[in-house]
């Protein structure tokens, strides 16, 4: 007969306690988006996401929205979400906000390998607008404080590469507050040129309102665009147990192969896009460190009045 000392049987004991590590600590995964899209189509196209998350991780997952791109890095700033997927200028300034807090751990993979993509600046095609020269006195609209390419790109690359400051060489510049809000506006006359994003020609905001029947196709035209820009990363908080940052983005990395379906709805997959996203690569902060110098050059020069 084998005998089952008093350590083993209380280790016996404990294991099935054990075996949820950080799960017993977080029995809810709150992750946050941002407002790049209106309330509906963001929740709707990250669904999938939150589902796939739910089941493979074994517990609540829940969709944390705001307003504005800030309110989403103040809720990971202030503990109250664990995950938010950002965009790289939003990404820097939570970094900022948390003196280094937070850490980046995959970004978008596209079709050939690429993971970026553009600022861009629109007009309507009948405006007679076909360049930021001709937008020269004309009602400018940037999409949020925080968003890299409706704002932290477009303006940073206007003083360094196109030689003039957006507020000398516009006559009025604004905030629309989201990309789709910014078309939308172009489109109704309220702003005259605005910031926004695509991933390529076929690929954008506006691109997308065309295709959900938001603004009729031929009204808006490109007229000038960025260099690429890294796509923003999911960022977690450092505060976090190491094994849940690991366990949440493996989980992250391989929902595009478990499901198929969902992933294209999540990334906004079109038939006739020639450059798909297809996945995640790794990412660490090293790789945002430009950004989140930009960022800091932006506030310097607005807090120096040049």
């Amino acid at each position: 007969m084998r005998f089952v000392t008093t350590t083993a049987l209380l280790a016996l004991i404990a294991a099935p306690a054990l075996a949820e590590g950080w799960k017993d600590d977080y029995q809810v995964l709150k992750f946050g988006i941002l407002s790049g899209e209106n309330e509906k189509d963001r929740l709707m196209r990250n669904e999938p996401l939150r589902v796939y998350l739910e089941e493979t991780l074994g517990v609540a997952v829940e969709i944390f929205t705001a307003g504005n791109y800030d309110g989403v890095i103040q809720a990971i700033s202030a503990d109250q979400i664990e995950v938010a997927r950002f965009g790289s200028s939003a990404y820097a300034a939570a970094f900022t906000a948390t003196d280094g807090g937070v850490v980046p751990t995959l970004t978008s993979l596209k079709q050939d390998g690429s993971s970026g993509y553009y600022s861009i600046v629109v007009a309507r095609c009948d405006s007679g607008i076909k360049s930021l020269a001709d937008a020269k006195g004309k009602v400018h609209a940037f999409a949020d404080p925080d968003s890299t390419s409706g704002y932290a790109v477009p303006y940073y690359n206007m003083i360094t590469r196109e030689g003039f400051e957006p507020e000398n060489h516009f006559g009025t510049v604004t905030f629309g507050g989201s990309h789709e809000a910014d078309v939308t506006g172009v489109v109704n006359g309220t702003f005259d040129t605005a910031s926004a994003y695509q991933n390529n020609d076929a690929d954008g905001v506006y691109q997308r309102m065309e295709d959900k029947g938001m603004i009729d196709k031929g009204i808006i035209c490109k007229i000038w665009e960025s260099p690429e820009i890294t796509s923003g990363p999911w960022t977690f908080r450092k505060n976090l147990p190491a094994e849940m940052i690991e366990e949440v983005t493996a989980a992250i990395e391989a929902f595009p192969a478990a499901d198929p379906e969902g992933y294209k709805l999540y990334s906004s997959w079109t038939a006739d896009d020639p450059n798909p996203e297809t996945g995640f690569k790794r990412v660490d902060a090293d790789r945002y460190q430009w950004i989140v110098d930009m960022r800091s050059w932006i506030k310097q020069q607005r807090r120096s009045g040049s």
